[in-house]
Formats: structure tokens, sequence, C-alpha cells
């Protein structure tokens, strides 16, 4: 199995991903170990010649102007942990907790934190070892995870829960059976522990990667939508689209002009009915996911960046010979894009429950209100009622969509006066994708039943579509007599939350 080699400043979203995922092992490079024993040597020096240092020899918070003596450091440190261990469950899920420990080690890595060379090197063994503390998801502002990060540290000086094995277990028995000693606290670790957006960070990179495959599950979808409609592909012809500019939309019409291969919709309609222009939520299609795609790839930028970075207060200028106040816990930077990702998703949404509205109007569609057979005989009802559960869903995705950042409270005798609220925004967020999942199993099954009328008409499906309609058939049958179509639902939603579409 290939180490992926931490830096600080390097790490990737493949490396990231591995790691979290296949459980690819990491290791310290020598140059970012030398960057966290200079700067320990440092922050001992600085201390010594009497200077005042936020987190080591005075206090944190509205505390500032309390003195930490020397010989209180190791105390002091664990009363620090357990001070802010304040979060509330649920607890992050391992592969969360993976991503929160890579986050944060990659940052302290970067040598402004000032912590005992122990202590990454501790989390990289957790890592490696699959040893994962329990953190709790609530009670972060988002000025750092303090809160919740916290629990990092009350686990690694053996004091708390870890997941190890499939079981959860106290931390120090995880430590025992794999030969590791718990950390014992000096001076400054436990600010270094607890002053790190971790959370939000390792979470929103794994929500991320799920935004890149409901993305391209909505293409694929939406092409199986487009055949049922009997719709044009002109909106997504390739230089109309470099006359608009956008990159994400050219980058969109590429996918579905794949995706649509050999369809019937790339020659003309035999029977003269595909209408000239199609409704908005079909024909704007390449420049709603592309705007999509836009943001995704802006707020990765911004996450990945701050992943590569220092975001300690105070940060140590290891080169400078010195430690200054920051603002470097700042997360606003990807926080705006990921609420402005939660507003794509909702786009997303909109536009696919507008398209499932239209797939049971004959007026568009030319088919059988709410796609049934037998219309007019009274025996089947098919679809009639379905649309209700798209618009619950839908609601729900609009309200979640809203911002959250802007809703703080002055805190510490009011000098934390400013917040992200960066972990909630991730978690809804997560929650947005979750609903939008189940939104486009709703179109799926519409668009699979559209394609059969098709298919009944002798047109041929594109190489992907026909893939896609293939695996919907694996599961869900053709609708021909009334049945729980709530299983339905949630059959297709667990195709697509398998990714299985995505690699067609």
């Amino acid at each position: 199995m290939d180490t992926i080699v931490l830096t600080g400043n390097t790490l990737t979203a493949l490396e990231f991903y591995s790691i979290v995922y296949e459980h690819k092992k990491v290791s310290i490079s020598p140059e970012a170990f030398k960057r966290l024993e200079d700067g320990r040597k440092l922050l001992y020096s600085l201390a010594e010649s009497g200077m005042s240092i936020y987190g080591l020899n005075v206090g944190v918070g509205w505390n500032k102007d309390t003195a930490v003596p020397p010989d209180y450091y190791p105390t002091y440190n664990r009363n620090l942990i357990l001070s802010h261990c304040i979060g509330l469950p649920p607890y992050a899920a391992p592969l969360d907790v993976r991503a929160i420990l890579l986050s944060r080690l990659n940052t302290m890595l970067v040598g402004s934190a000032g912590p005992d060379p122990a202590i990454p090197q501790f989390y990289l063994e957790m890592l490696n070892r699959d040893i994962l503390p329990l953190i709790p998801q609530e009670g972060s502002v988002g000025q750092a995870d303090i809160g919740l990060m916290s629990f990092i540290g009350l686990a690694i000086i053996g004091e708390s829960e870890v997941y190890y094995k499939g079981e959860v277990t106290p931390s120090k028995v995880a430590f025992e059976k794999e030969g590791l000693t718990p950390v014992t606290l000096g001076p400054k670790d436990g600010l270094s522990i607890v002053s790190s957006n971790g959370v939000g960070m390792g979470q929103g990179m794994l929500v991320l990667k799920e935004i890149d495959n409901i993305i391209k599950a909505a293409d694929l979808i939406y092409c199986c939508s487009l055949e049922a409609l009997n719709g044009n592909i002109s909106p997504f012809n390739e230089r109309a689209l470099k006359l608009k500019g956008d990159t994400g939309a050219i980058e969109t019409g590429a996918f579905l002009r794949e995706n649509l291969a050999g369809s019937f919709l790339c020659s003309p309609d035999p029977d003269g009915k595909r209408p000239l222009q199609d409704p908005l939520c079909f024909r704007n299609v390449a420049h709603i996911h592309g705007a999509a795609r836009e943001m995704l790839y802006f707020t990765r930028e911004r996450l990945l960046r701050s992943i590569n970075a220092g975001e300690d207060n105070p940060s140590l200028l290891v080169d400078e010979g010195t430690i200054i106040p920051t603002a470097n816990f700042e997360s606003i930077n990807w926080v705006l894009g990921m609420e402005g990702l939660a507003v794509a998703m909702s786009h997303l949404s909109n536009a696919a429950g507008h398209r499932i509205i239209k797939l049971a109007n004959p007026s568009f569609t030319g088919l059988p209100r709410f796609l049934t057979p037998g219309e007019g005989d009274g025996q089947v009802l098919g679809f009639a009622t379905i649309q209700k559960a798209y618009t619950a869903l839908n609601a729900k995705i609009r309200h979640l969509s809203t911002p959250a950042s802007v809703d703080t409270y002055a805190l510490a005798g009011e000098i934390e006066d400013k917040g992200t609220n960066s972990t909630y925004v991730v978690q809804r967020l997560r929650q947005i994708v979750d609903a939008l999942r189940d939104i486009l199993a709703l179109e799926l099954l519409h668009a699979a039943q559209g394609q059969d009328f098709r298919l009944e008409k002798g047109r041929k499906l594109g190489s992907k579509t026909a893939a896609a309609y293939a695996a919907v058939r694996k599961l869900v049958p053709f609708l021909d007599q009334d049945r729980v179509l709530t299983y339905d639902i949630v059959a297709l939603g667990k195709l697509i939350r398998s990714d299985e579409l995505t690699k067609i």
C-alpha cells in the first residue's frame, strides 16, 4: 500500500479522499517534522524571554489577562481540554472523523501552532491504525471548532472513547492494544489541539465529493427525462454554449451530449411532434448544472487552501523568530462557498421538480396523463399524487439553503462577536444533498416510465441513458398497475446513493 507523505501544504483532493475512504497510510515529511521541532523550540525560547503568549503563559478567550505559571502548565492544558468539551451528539461518523483528523494533522504541519511534535505524530498513528475519537457535531460557532476538536484532545490523553475495530472503546484501552501511550500535554498543547476548524473542513470535503457525484447523477437523470419528453438537444450544442462562455455550462454540455450519444433525440422526430423549444427546466440545464459545478470548484479550491494552511491564533513565525496574534481561524472564505452550493443545489431541486410535473402533463409529452397506461378507464391512478412528495422535499431544501453564517452572538465578554456557523452550514448542506437524492429518484422514476413509452414506439435510447434505464428496470418495473410507490422511490434513492449512475 502506497504511503501519502503529508507536508502541510501540498495535500490534494485525490490524496485526501484516498486517505479517508481507502485508508491509505500517511507519513510526515522530514521538512514538516523539522518545522514542528523548530516551532516548539522557538515557543519555549519566547516564553522564557518573558513574552506573554496566548494559550501558553496567559489564558484564552476572556481570560487572556490571566497568568499561567510554568508549574501549572500540565494541569492548565488538561483543564483547557476538559473545559472545552462542550459539544453535543450526534457524534460524527467514523469516515467523518478520519477527514477531521486528517484536516487538523495537515494544518498542524504548517508549523504555526507550536504543539509538541508528539501530538501530530499521535494523530498520524490514529489515522493509520483507524483509532477514531468520538467527536460531537453540535456546539461550534465556526471560529475554530474549539468545543468539538477538544474531544480529540480528550481521546489522546486517554480520557474518552474511540471507534476501534468496529466498536466504541475507551481510548486508553485501544491505545494499550496498539502499544501506544496516551499523550501528556505541555505548554500550549491544549490550544493547539482545540484551535482548528477541523470539523467543518473535514466534513466539508466529504460533502463536496457527494455534491460532485450528485451533479453527475443529475446530468444523466436529466437526459433520461429529456428522452421521456421527446425534447431538444440544441440548448447544449457545443458552439452555442461557447457563445455564452460559461465554463461550467460548456463542461456540462459535453457530459449531456455524451450521455445522449446515439439517442433518437439526435435525429429529427419522425412524427414531427417535437416542439421548437422546451420549458426552461429542460432547456436551461447545462447552465443550471454548470453553475453548480463552478460553485463546487470555487469552494473546493478555497477549502483545500485552508486545509493546506496555518489556521492558528497566535501563529508562530519561525523564520522571524516570533509569535503574533492572528485571525487565521476565520473560515468565512470557504463557508460562503458552502452556502452558495446550498443555493445551487436548491436550483437543481427546483428544476428537477418542474421536470417531474411536466413529464406527467400530456401537453408537454404527448404521453398519457401522469404517465399512466390506459388513461381514461379509471383502472390505474399511477403517479397522480407523487408530486406532493417532491414538493415537500423541495420545501425542505429551500429552507435549508437560506444563509446561516450571519446568525451569531457576541461571546466571551463580547470579544468573540463574530461567527460563521461553519459546521452547521456544512451539515445542512449534507441534508440538502440527501433530500436531493430522493428528488432525483422521483425524477428517475418518471423518466424511466416515459422512456418505456418511447421504446414502445421504436425509439432508440442514448448509450448512457439506455444503461441508466436498464439499471432502473432491474429494481423497479414499469408501472402498469397501482402499487406502493414509496418502495420504488426508496429503491431508486439507494441506486443514486450508491453512485452507480456516476460510473455509467
